[in-house]
């Protein structure tokens, strides 16, 4: 049987109370019952105690000698507080008994320590009886016997029995009906949140989950929704940059390796042209396969593993990586690498982050720089920052595109340094690496004077 959310609450609310119920209750019987029993067992102990005292044993006779407590009331009537009392010898010959039984006597149980109650049968009904020996010098001469009906004691816990086995089911019930309701008026945050997610789509992931005025768990929930919407959307969006990026950046490579392609089959070449056409074809894969791998790794910026944003490396070390690996560069255009750092210097910045960053920038100076030129890498500490300067002397920046360096794409004064590869997406891969260690990059640069680039780590 399938349930509603609400009803399954109630269920397990009523299950979980129908034990406490249960237990409640069986323990309310049970002190009850222990209490009526007590009082019979006090009563009795009161009546055997009195009639004890008043026993006369004469050679092998066993009497009352005061005979007019039998004539009272309780010892007279069986209906009203019956109170039955016996008096035997060891061979269980009756000398004396309360006129209330009449007819009838009281069985004497062997079964039975002396002085304990228990119950037993007279006349059909259930008495309460307890058993006390008469001894005298010692010795067993008898046994007086007291009773107590059970008829009132009994009734009353039947009553009290049938009153809990009736409300019960009737509590449970009510509580099933109470709990379902709170329990739809609970959850009603829960479709308000369904409601609003049905709504969303690809087209429409700026919606979010109305947060309850309460702080609870329901708070929490509607927060981790938005959260997830949120990152959703910005995966959703990166996706988007990502296509439309590809799309525009490989349009013109692509046309022109076709444009290649075709010209080759038109008519055959020698093999020089072949090998020129070739080479010039592969050169366009180069470039399209790098604006791919700069693409990536924008879309992918927000979401690298945390291991890669947690291991550390100190800066000089890493420095030392990324010029070995443009030493072929260098040498090609005999350039002069000018490092300066502190020797204490010891912080450690975060790897990959910190790898794209000076990879970018290094990469760039080595790039815009010419033959012969010197670049200059200063690494100091100031008012607590690590920083690190790297200073070119190339072709400098124009103080108008200063600003829109980091967009995607863009390139100062691109028409005029065709000869020099590149697509405009290294420096925005440096703001976005830096934004996610909190370092700062700042530019000093004049037209045809070279440029700076502080890191401020």
């Amino acid at each position: 049987m399938k349930l509603h959310f609400r009803n399954r609450i109630a269920l397990h609310y009523i299950v979980a109370t129908a034990i406490v119920i249960a237990v409640v209750f069986v323990t309310i019987f049970l002190i009850v019952k222990e209490t009526v029993y007590a009082n019979l067992d006090h009563d009795l102990n009161f009546e055997i105690n009195k009639h004890s005292e008043e026993i006369v044993v004469r050679n092998d006779s066993i009497y009352f000698y005061n005979k007019k407590e039998l004539e009272e009331r309780e010892h007279q009537e069986v209906q009203v507080n019956p109170v039955f009392i016996q008096l035997i010898d060891t061979t269980g010959t009756i000398f004396d008994k309360s006129p209330n039984l009449k007819d009838e006597e009281l069985k004497i149980s062997s079964l039975q320590p002396d002085g304990s109650h228990f119950n037993s049968r007279f006349s059909d009904k259930l008495i309460r009886q307890v058993q006390l020996p008469v001894k005298r010098n010692g010795v067993i001469k008898g046994y007086v016997i007291a009773g107590m009906s059970l008829d009132a004691s009994l009734i009353l816990l039947d009553k009290l029995k049938n009153t809990l086995l009736i409300l019960f089911p009737i509590i449970l019930f009510g509580l099933f009906f109470i709990s379902s309701y709170l329990a739809h008026r609970s959850i009603k945050p829960i479709r308000s949140i369904i409601t609003t997610t049905n709504r969303i789509t690809q087209e429409n992931l700026s919606e979010r989950v109305e947060l309850p005025a309460q702080k609870d768990e329901l708070y929490e929930l509607s927060a981790a929704i938005n959260e997830l919407l949120s990152r959703i959307e910005k995966t959703i969006e990166r996706e988007r940059e990502f296509t439309s990026d590809a799309s525009h950046e490989l349009r013109t490579p692509l046309s022109s390796l076709r444009g290649t392609l075709e010209v080759l089959v038109r008519k055959e070449r020698s093999r020089e042209e072949y090998e020129e056409k070739i080479q010039y074809s592969l050169s366009v894969i180069d470039m399209m396969s790098n604006i791919i791998q700069q693409l990536l790794t924008l879309a992918r910026m927000d979401s690298a593993s945390d291991l890669n944003k947690q291991k550390k490396i100190l800066l000089p070390e890493l420095l030392d990586q990324i010029l070995e690996r443009y030493t072929a560069e260098i040498k090609k255009k005999n350039l002069k690498i000018d490092l300066q750092f502190q020797p204490e210097i010891d912080t450690q910045v975060p790897e990959y982050y910190s790898n794209l960053i000076m990879d970018n920038i290094i990469n760039n100076a080595i790039k815009y720089s010419g033959r012969d030129a010197s670049i200059k890498i200063v690494l100091k500490e100031i008012d607590g920052h690590l920083v690190c300067m790297v200073k070119d002397h190339g072709i400098g920046i124009r103080k108008e595109d200063q600003e829109k360096l980091f967009n995607n794409f863009f390139r100062s004064d691109a028409l005029n340094h065709k000869d020099i590869p590149g697509n405009g997406l290294g420096l925005s891969i440096v703001k976005k690496s830096a934004d996610a260690i909190n370092a700062k990059v700042e530019v000093e640069s004049e037209l045809n004077n070279g440029s700076i680039f502080s890191v401020y780590f």
